[in-house]
């Protein structure tokens, strides 16, 4: 007898179609790009690890990647506890600052870095104006300024899964630990941290996936200093025009996200990544 299809099934199977159409079409396309353009062959593959260029962008990415992570996770930690954990007022505004940038476009948010990171930024002017420093401080058009925009746009998405993992863990350990003899601090570090690690780990993997395919934010504070891999995808297949070379690099990033996604689904509870 041949199985019936599920109700469940049937009921994503438009939305199974509309993705299937919207993006692993397109991105097959690119495949065949990759492995087409100029010629056939994999010599596209090849020159993506050969060429010095490339390679430095690659290692640029991963670079400013773990670093926006860094700062990301340790911004939101603070936030996320203060969310979780302070006063009514704490919690409210805690709220606000977390809601307030999804209100905000990136291009929005790149551009007003600008504004205050510039030599001429709001920073800057009023450093010389109060006699701190001389001559202006290199704040943009670098990786500096990449990274500033970077960790702001992405820390709102680290606060969610790490005050979930904050809210699930269970008052009477931490109550056990105060009655005996555990000083606050100890407890912050030796108990309530650990029991946190799921949360850290699954917001670390949503930061650091995020932060590999930005474009808008290094393009616009790193002035072209400062490329990315997202970036030189825009320029091999716009400017130069070298769409294989292009296309092999989109393909390489985009497998290299799914491990990633593949590694937080075997490692990470899902409910560590919902806030």
């Amino acid at each position: 007898m041949i199985a019936k299809p599920s109700g469940k099934f049937l009921l994503l199977a438009p939305l199974l179609l509309f993705l299937g159409l919207a993006y692993a079409v397109p991105f097959l396309g690119v495949v065949r790009w990759s492995f087409t353009l100029p010629e056939p062959g994999i010599g596209q593959y090849k020159a993506v690890f050969s060429d010095p260029l490339v390679r430095s962008v690659f290692l640029r990415t991963l670079r400013i990647c773990l670093i926006v992570t860094v700062a990301s996770l340790l911004a939101a930690y603070a936030i996320a506890y203060v969310w979780v954990r302070g006063t009514r007022t704490q919690r409210m505004l805690a709220e606000f600052c977390i809601l307030v940038p999804f209100w905000i476009s990136v291009l929005t948010r790149a551009f007003g870095w600008l504004a205050l990171l510039s030599n001429r930024g709001l920073i800057n002017t009023w450093l010389q104006a109060a006699g701190i420093i001389g001559s202006p401080l290199a704040l943009a058009r670098n990786e500096l300024g990449v990274i500033i925009g970077m960790t702001h746009f992405l820390i709102p998405f680290a606060v969610f899964p790490i005050a979930s993992a904050m809210r699930s863990i269970d008052e009477r350990v931490l109550l056990a630990a105060r009655g005996m003899g555990a000083s606050r601090s100890r407890i912050f570090w030796t108990v309530f941290v650990p029991l946190t690690y799921g949360g850290l780990i699954g917001a670390a993997l949503i930061v650091f996936v995020f932060a590999l395919g930005f474009f808008v934010t290094p393009a616009i504070l790193g002035g072209g200093r400062s490329v990315m891999v997202a970036e030189l995808v825009y320029l091999r297949i716009f400017q130069s025009p070298d769409w294989g070379l292009g296309a092999a690099i989109s393909v390489i990033l985009v497998l290299f996200i799914a491990a990633l996604l593949a590694l937080m689904r075997r490692f990470i509870k899902p409910a560590h990544l919902i806030g």
